[in-house]
């Protein structure tokens, strides 16, 4: 079943391939949506796909790449709208 998240990732979590390492994770898992870093320090994620690979992502947004100090990710589900086509940062 396919379903959509909207994250928000709390702690070091810029400057840190953050963003980068999300893409990466999230286009070999097939998720399409996008990452962004907000101006309060934290990040920000609306990913699409299956629920098992959505599952995954969110694992990854709890630990971050090896330079990150997560502290705090929240997760919202959403309904899928099949609006992406690709995995993207915005900038």
């Amino acid at each position: 079943m396919k379903s959509r998240i909207h994250a928000y990732v709390s702690g070091r979590v810029q400057g840190v391939f953050f963003r980068y390492n999300t893409r990466k994770l999230a286009k070999k898992l097939g998720l399409t949506g996008w990452v962004r870093n907000l101006p309060d320090g934290r990040v920000e994620v609306v990913a699409e796909g299956d629920d098992e690979k959505l599952q995954l992502l969110i694992k990854f947004l709890h630990k971050g790449p090896s330079m990150a100090r997560v502290e705090k990710v929240e997760v919202k589900k959403e309904e899928y709208t099949g609006e992406f086509d690709d995995f993207i940062i915005l900038y």
